[in-house]
């Protein structure tokens, strides 16, 4: 029963952003532009912390550390740029998408108005953004001398599994939050173990000495996938289809985190506007 009733409400969500696709995209454009309004350097922010990050990083493990590449051949900003650019956009997707319910509080208030977009508005602001990183991440790869080769198409496949993951958990998150406001700072706390667990800035592979199971423990987090999705992409050329076991797995906790983000969306749904 709660199966059927999930993919109910899946299937009758799916035709209704199919109905209003238009609004969709054009509150999706509105919510990224509305960032940065009334910032003197405007876009510019967008840009300054990621790079900033990756420099630090860089420094630390590469000129502090003097750390081997995990990938050899390549120089360790480039094996860094493809597991933090996902990371970035998995990163900011859970943050705004958490607090999107009392961003947009005035449109779920209106009856008529389908609250279950708003999660989705926010991951697809989110999405243009990582867009544009993902343009900034070729050119460093082509800057460096790496010619395009078709493995990088397949980053589009690990940005919409990214996007899938992200939605299902924010689902949860957002509807969650309205009642109980420390949710967002749960996320965020999380999100910080989260980026040394991935693991993104460092490999199992530095650490000869390190015990067999790490590397499985690892892949139980399903951002480990997406991350190293990217870094397949666009360093080594392997298709998703070669790790057959990691990919079912990715889906099958994906489906089963965004069935159950939907399931606890809908019940709390009715008392949002009350709350708010």
């Amino acid at each position: 029963m709660y199966g059927n009733d999930a993919m109910n409400y899946l299937l009758s969500l799916s035709k209704e952003i199919i109905k209003k696709r238009k609004l969709i995209w054009d509150l999706s454009k509105a919510d990224f532009r509305k960032r940065f309004v009334g910032s003197y350097f405007g876009v510019v922010w967008m840009f300054v912390q990621p790079v900033v990050t990756v420099l630090i990083y860089f420094f630390v493990f590469q000129m502090g550390f003097k750390s081997a590449p995990p990938v050899p051949g390549f120089p360790y900003v480039l094996w860094l740029i493809p597991g933090i650019v996902p990371w970035f956009y998995v990163s900011e997707a859970l943050n705004a998408g958490t607090g999107c319910l009392q961003e947009y509080n005035y449109l779920v208030k209106k009856v008529v108005f389908q609250v279950e977009i708003l999660p989705i508005i926010k991951m697809i602001s989110c999405l243009l953004v990582h867009g544009i990183f993902v343009v900034i991440m070729t050119v460093v790869f082509l800057l460096y001398g790496r010619f395009p080769r078709i493995s990088w198409i397949q980053v589009a496949y690990y940005s919409l599994a990214a996007s899938v993951f992200s939605l299902g958990i924010t689902y949860f998150t957002s509807a969650v939050n309205v009642f109980f406001k420390d949710m967002a700072q749960i996320v965020n706390i999380c999100l910080q173990f989260g980026m040394w667990l991935t693991p993104i800035m460092w490999d199992p592979a530095m650490f000869p000495s390190r015990p067999a199971w790490l590397d499985q423990v690892l892949k139980i987090n399903p951002v480990y996938y997406i991350s190293a999705g990217y870094r397949d992409s666009m360093l080594t050329g392997h298709g998703f289809w070669e790790r057959p076991f990691n990919t079912l797995y990715f889906w099958a906790v994906t489906a089963a985190l965004f069935l159950a983000g939907l399931k606890v969306f809908k019940r709390l749904r009715p008392h949002f506007s009350d709350v708010l």
